[in-house]
């Protein structure tokens, strides 16, 4: 397979990566006052402390047709991860804009996978992407290895403010005032179809950590891939990593801190989960 590109849009919080060629499409947080394009540019604190601080209303732009279509550059062989649809429009205008490309250049191909996900479930599966192509698998055998696999990834979400999830209509305007209150911290997944599930508060961080600890054990986590995405917290992400080898010492684990869009969602103190369920390394 020849002229291979890899095309995310910016909740999968990478900008680069080594050896393919990749490119990063930004999403838009908008408020009435400034927008923050969710690139290498962007100052992330800067954004995060400025919503902490803002009263009106805000929301997410996602990439259109055009932007996806710069993005596929002059690629043959292009594949292609959104934030689930659920959440935007990204996987739309993706699906829009690989048709119009193949429509242009006969013979090439794109293939839009819906992550039903965000943030380090993304970037798993963009490894994992990586990883057959470098194997030197066909295009189709790459897309059949990718969807077997999103079935043996997921992701957990810890989440100490919900204010912005609130307000833009993700989840309910009295269940974002629990959050945060008295410690208290929520914790939920991405659903099967893509959607915030909540599983549970917690109050105080050993208990949230014991909570956290304990569902990913119920999804399914036995010890593979890790990968903790933070919100200005990494003190937290490490003390998930610590316990985690405790149990799992051959466990990979890796903590960054989140971009634009993530950070957007999680919030000042949140992380984002992505996890290899038993047997993804099969």
């Amino acid at each position: 397979m020849q002229n291979v590109k890899i095309v995310a849009d910016s909740s999968s919080d990478i900008l680069a990566l080594d050896g393919i060629a990749f490119q990063s499409a930004p999403l838009k947080i908008i408020t009435n006052e400034k927008e923050y394009v969710d690139n290498k540019d962007l100052d992330v604190k800067e954004m995060v402390d400025d919503l902490r601080h803002y009263k009106g209303r805000s929301s997410t732009s996602c990439p259109n047709p055009q932007d996806w279509l710069e993005c596929f550059g002059d690629a043959e062989n292009i594949f292609c991860v959104t934030i689930t649809a659920s959440l935007s429009g990204s996987y739309n205008a993706a699906v829009i804009a690989k048709k119009q490309y193949e429509e242009m250049h006969p013979g090439r191909r794109v293939h839009v996978f819906n992550s039903l996900s965000t943030g380090p479930e993304m970037c798993l599966i963009i490894e994992k992407m990586k990883e057959l192509i470098e194997k030197g698998l066909t295009f189709d055998e790459v897309v059949s290895g990718i969807e077997a696999y999103m079935k043996k990834t997921g992701l957990l979400f810890i989440l100490q403010s919900m204010k912005n999830l609130a307000n833009n209509g993700r989840v309910s305007h009295a269940a974002a005032s629990l959050a945060g209150l008295l410690g208290i911290r929520a914790i939920g997944r991405a659903s099967d179809k893509g959607e915030l599930e909540m599983l549970e508060k917690s109050r105080g961080e050993k208990k949230t950590l014991e909570s956290v600890l304990d569902q990913l054990k119920k999804l399914g986590y036995s010890g593979g891939k890790l990968r903790i995405a933070h919100c200005f917290n990494d003190l937290f992400g490490e003390n998930i990593k610590a316990r985690i080898l405790d149990k799992y010492s051959f466990a990979d684990i890796k903590i960054y801190a989140c971009r634009a869009l993530c950070s957007f969602y999680a919030e000042l103190g949140g992380l984002l989960i992505g996890f290899e369920k038993a047997e993804a390394n099969g």
